[in-house]
């Protein structure tokens, strides 16, 4: 009878290790808003923000109910916009001119976080994502126009310039985020990474240009319990 008990005991106990150390994983897709902003000589400037999105899938693992690990694999465009305009009046003439330019950075990136289950629905995560610039370039628009003299005048360009061999491929950006899941594996989170690394390849100086992103999107989680 000893024995017997001894023997529903382990196996309850280890039924419930099993059941706290959970596997799960899938589809993780949303709306990313990316920052770019340059330093150098005691001056900074921030680009204007740009709107983009992440899509890609996810691995998490349960050590007990309150602690776990979680990988990624994401692809987002990131980078920023930025518009320049000048005018100037000589003479009674007035001059025109504007100039935008859209950096485009296409990154793939692997997020890696510690996660805190304040509840079980509730998460916290701190971690890093590890980015790599896959491809670089900028699309830019320049406008002129002369008014006066008794006439006008207007003139635009448009172009793109690829600019890889300038930028580093290693992105770094360490993150704090939340996420709550449902009942039905349905989840939601947000993230606010902060990037490190200086993303020109050969700085003049001291300048810099750094990438930072907030993320918020949605997801489903298969496995488990």
């Amino acid at each position: 009878m000893k024995k017997l008990l001894l023997i529903a005991a382990v196996a309850l106990i280890g039924t419930s290790v099993v059941k706290a150390q959970e596997l799960k994983f899938g589809p993780k897709a949303g709306y990313s808003l990316s920052m770019l902003k340059a330093e150098g000589d005691g001056e900074s400037y921030k680009f204007d923000s740009k709107s983009t999105f992440y899509v890609g899938g996810f691995v998490e693992y349960k050590f007990n109910d309150k602690f776990g690990i979680q990988g990624e694999v994401l692809y987002s465009p990131i980078g920023g916009k930025q518009e320049e305009s000048y005018t100037e009046t000589i003479m009674g003439v007035t001059v025109n001119a504007t100039a935008k330019t859209d950096f485009k950075l296409g990154s793939v990136q692997v997020p890696v976080s510690a996660k805190y289950f304040a509840t079980e629905s509730l998460a916290f995560a701190l971690g890093l994502n590890v980015g790599i610039i896959t491809s670089a370039k900028t699309d830019y628009t320049l406008t002129g126009s002369v008014d006066g003299m008794g006439g006008s005048a207007s003139e635009s360009e448009s172009g793109s310039e690829d600019i890889k061999d300038n930028i580093n491929t290693l992105n770094l950006a360490p993150f704090v985020g939340a996420e709550y899941t449902l009942e039905n594996g349905l989840f939601f989170d947000a993230r606010y990474n902060l990037g490190v690394s200086n993303l020109i390849k050969n700085p003049e100086g001291n300048e810099t240009l750094k990438n930072s992103f907030f993320q918020i999107g949605i997801g489903f989680k298969f496995g488990g319990n």
